[in-house]
C-alpha cells in the first residue's frame, strides 16, 4: 500500500513540478535559449548590441505578420516566430530605446491598410484574394523610414544582420558616401522596364553598397574627386589619363580612402569585336592599368601573371571529346578560413571569398608603406601567363602544365604608411587643385588583385521575388567589399553579423577523395598517351630500318604494334573506368556513413540513454520502498 502510495505521490508531484517550471518558464525565461549552432546564428551577436547600445534617439519596430494565415504554412509560421521572439530580444535590452510594435493584419483590417501603406508586400495565400504579411517597418523620431517588405526563408540566415542593419541606418543620419570609378559595366547606362535582362541592372555589389552607404559614380575622365566622398572605390581602372591620376593621386594625399580592384586579366572587360579583324578582341589586353599610382604607394601587381592552386580550386564541367568531365580550374579559387587574414576584422568572420583569374602583389624594395595580406593563397600556389587564356581556357591543359611553387601569395592587401606623390614634378597640363608632394598622415588604402570577384556568378544568387531582386549569397565576397568600406570610413559594427550569413557547407572530404582518383585518372591517361606516342615512334624506327624486299615483314610487324598500341588502349581505358568507379564507390560509402551517424546512430544514443536512466530511476524507486 505505502508503495502505491510512494508511486501515485511521485508522479503527481512530477506533474506539478513540470505545469509549475513551463509556467514560470514562459512567464520568465522567455528568451531563455542555448545555442549550439556552429555560427551562433540565434545568439545576438556583439555587433548588434554595441549599435542598440549607442542609440542617440528611440527607434520604432512596427511587425506586421498574419498569424491566422501563416497557421496553414508550417515553414512561414515556424519562421515568423522565429522573427517575432528576436524583435522582442532586441526590445528587451534596448532599454526603452525601441519600441516593438506587432500587429497582425487579418483582410480588410485597417492594420492591414497601415501595412500596405508602409510598402509592405503581401503574399496571395487562397482564391479569394486574402494576402499573407510578413514584413518589419522602423522609424525613427526624425521620420526617416526603413522596411523589410517581406521576410525571406532563404535569408534565415542573415536574419540579424538585416534588423540591424534597419536599426543602424535609423540611428544615422547621414551615410558614408562611395564613389566608384570604374571602367566595367557594374551600372547599366539605361534602365528601361522594357528590358528584362541582368544588363538591365546593377551589380548585386552595387545595391548592397547601396543599403548602407550614399553611392556615386565618378566620372573616367574626372580631374578632381570630390572633398564629401569618404571612400573611393576603384574597379579596374583602364586608359585613364594623367589628369584623372593626378585627381585620384591628390585625393588620397589629402587622407582620403581607397578601395582599389585591379585585375591582370579581367574577364568582364570584353574588347569590341572587329568582324574585319576577328582576332584583336582576343589579342586585346585586359589588364588594369594602375600601376604608376601603385608603385608610389610602394606595392605593385605583377605584370602579366595569375595565381592559382589546387587546393581551392573550383570545380568546373570541361568537355573532352565526346565526354564531360569535372574539373578543378586552377584560375577560379575558393578561399576558405586558412587563406583570410583572422587578424583583420575585414576579413576574420568571413568563411569563404571567391575569386578568379586573379593576379597577385607584393611590396616594393625601399617602400615607405607597409602591406598587410587580406587574402592569399597557400604556400603550394602556381602562377600562370595571362598569354595562356589570350586564344581560349582549357582548365585540363592549366592542370597538366602546373607547378607548385613553395611560397604564398598576396591577392588583397592593405597598405599604410606615408607615401609620395605618384607626379614628382607636379600637375600634369589640364589638371586642377593643388599639389601635394607628399601625404598628410599615413595613407589607408585596400588593393585587390582581382575584379571578376565582385561579379554576381561568383558569390550571389538572384532570385526574384514580388518584383524585388533578393541576393542569396553563397560566398562572402560582398561581405568583403563591405567590410572594406565600412571600416575605411570609420564604422565596424555590422561586420560581425554579416559574415555570419553564409550557412553553406563545403563537402571537404568528399572533394578529397574526388581530387585523389581524378589525380589518378589524369595519370593513367598520360600513361596511356606516352604508351601510344613510344608505340608510334617504334613503327617509324621500323620504316626507316626496313623497306625494298622486307615491306611484306615490314607491314606484319606495323600491325603488330598497332595491336599493340590498341591492346594498351583498352587495357588502359579498363583502368580508368576502374578508378571512376572507385571514385563513386568511396563517396557513395562516405554517404552512407553519414547517413548511418544522422539517421540511426543518434537516435540510438538516445534510446540507450533513455533506458539507462529509466533504470537508475527504477533502482532509486525501489531503494526508497524497501526503507
Amino acid at each position: 500500500m505505502n508503495k502505491h502510495i510512494i508511486s501515485g505521490s511521485g508522479i503527481a508531484l512530477a506533474i506539478v513540478l513540470l505545469l509549475t517550471i513551463n509556467i514560470l518558464a514562459s512567464l520568465g525565461l522567455k528568451s531563455l535559449r542555448i545555442d549550439m549552432t556552429d555560427d551562433q546564428l540565434y545568439t545576438l551577436a556583439e555587433g548588434s548590441k554595441n549599435i542598440i547600445s549607442n542609440l542617440e534617439e528611440p527607434v520604432t519596430l512596427r511587425f506586421y505578420f498574419s498569424k491566422k494565415m501563416a497557421a496553414a504554412i508550417p515553414a512561414i509560421n515556424s519562421y515568423g516566430q522565429r522573427v517575432q521572439e528576436l524583435l522582442e530580444e532586441y526590445a528587451d535590452i534596448a532599454d526603452g530605446n525601441i519600441k516593438l510594435i506587432i500587429a497582425d493584419p487579418e483582410p480588410f483590417s485597417e492594420q492591414e491598410d497601415e501595412a500596405v501603406q508602409y510598402g509592405l508586400k503581401g503574399a496571395p495565400v487562397n482564391g479569394a484574394g486574402n494576402q499573407l504579411y510578413f514584413g518589419l517597418v522602423g522609424s525613427s523620431a526624425t521620420g526617416d523610414q526603413e522596411s523589410i517588405p517581406f521576410f525571406q526563408n532563404s535569408k534565415a540566415s542573415s536574419l540579424e544582420y538585416d534588423i540591424t542593419r534597419m536599426i543602424y541606418k535609423l540611428g544615422k543620419p547621414k551615410r558614408p558616401v562611395v564613389g566608384i570609378l570604374t571602367t566595367l559595366p557594374m551600372q547599366p547606362k539605361h534602365n528601361s522596364p522594357f528590358i528584362q535582362s541582368s544588363q538591365n541592372q546593377p551589380w548585386m555589389i552595387v545595391d548592397q553598397l547601396r543599403q548602407l552607404f550614399d553611392v556615386r559614380f565618378v566620372d573616367i575622365d574626372s580631374t578632381e574627386i570630390a572633398k564629401d566622398i569618404d571612400v573611393l572605390m576603384l574597379v579596374h581602372p583602364k586608359g585613364l589619363d594623367d589628369k584623372t591620376l593626378f585627381a585620384i593621386d591628390q585625393y588620397l594625399l589629402k587622407g582620403g580612402r581607397i578601395l582599389a580592384f585591379v585585375d591582370p586579366y579581367a574577364e568582364t572587360d570584353q574588347p569590341p569585336h572587329d568582324p574585319k579583324n576577328p582576332m584583336a578582341a582576343m589579342q586585346a589586353s585586359r589588364s588594369s592599368q594602375l600601376d604608376r599610382l601603385l608603385h608610389a604607394w610602394g606595392v605593385e601587381m605583377v605584370a602579366g601573371k595569375l595565381a592559382g592552386e589546387k587546393e581551392s580550386a573550383m570545380r568546373v564541367n570541361v568537355q573532352s571529346g565526346s565526354r564531360t568531365l569535372p574539373t578543378d580550374y586552377l584560375l577560379w579559387m575558393q578561399l576558405d578560413k586558412k587563406h583570410l587574414n583572422s587578424d583583420d576584422f575585414i576579413t576574420s568572420e568571413l568563411k569563404q571569398v571567391n575569386l578568379a583569374t586573379a593576379g597577385y602583389l607584393r611590396s616594393k624594395a625601399g617602400a615607405n608603406t607597409t602591406m598587410q595580406a587580406l587574402i592569399e593563397t597557400g604556400s603550394r600556389a602556381g602562377t600562370f601567363d595571362t598569354l595562356q587564356l589570350q586564344f581560349g581556357i582549357n582548365p585540363i591543359a592549366l592542370l597538366n602544365q602546373f607547378q607548385a611553387g613553395n611560397e604564398k601569395l598576396t591577392l588583397a592587401a592593405r597598405i599604410h604608411g606615408t607615401v609620395e606623390s605618384a607626379f614628382p614634378n607636379g600637375a600634369p597640363d589640364g589638371a586642377s587643385g593643388e599639389s601635394l608632394k607628399q601625404s598628410k598622415g599615413e595613407v589607408n588604402l585596400i588593393v585587390v588583385a582581382d575584379t571578376d570577384m565582385l561579379r554576381d556568378k561568383f558569390w550571389v544568387q538572384v532570385q526574384k521575388f514580388l518584383n524585388q531582386r533578393i541576393p542569396v549569397p553563397f560566398s562572402g565576397n560582398g561581405s568583403f567589399v563591405i567590410n572594406a568600406v565600412e571600416n575605411l570610413s570609420g564604422s565596424n559594427d555590422l561586420i560581425s553579423l554579416r559574415s555570419r550569413g553564409n550557412t553553406m557547407r563545403s563537402f571537404d572530404k568528399v572533394k578529397e577523395i574526388q581530387r585523389e582518383a581524378e589525380q589518378q585518372y589524369r595519370d593513367k591517361e598520360k600513361q596511356l598517351q606516352e604508351r601510344l606516342q613510344a608505340s608510334q615512334r617504334r613503327i617509324s624506327e621500323l620504316k626507316r630500318q626496313k623497306g625494298g624486299d622486307n615491306a611484306v615483314m615490314l607491314s606484319i610487324e606495323q600491325q603488330q604494334e598497332i595491336q599493340k598500341a590498341r591492346n594498351e588502349v583498352v587495357k588502359t581505358r579498363k583502368e580508368l573506368r576502374s578508378v571512376q568507379h572507385e571514385l563513386q564507390k568511396n563517396i557513395e560509402q562516405l554517404g552512407d556513413r553519414l547517413k548511418f551517424i544522422n539517421i540511426a546512430l543518434i537516435p540510438l544514443l538516445i534510446i540507450i540513454l533513455a533506458i539507462v536512466m529509466a533504470i537508475r530511476h527504477q533502482r532509486r524507486i525501489n531503494r526508497l520502498a524497501t526503507q
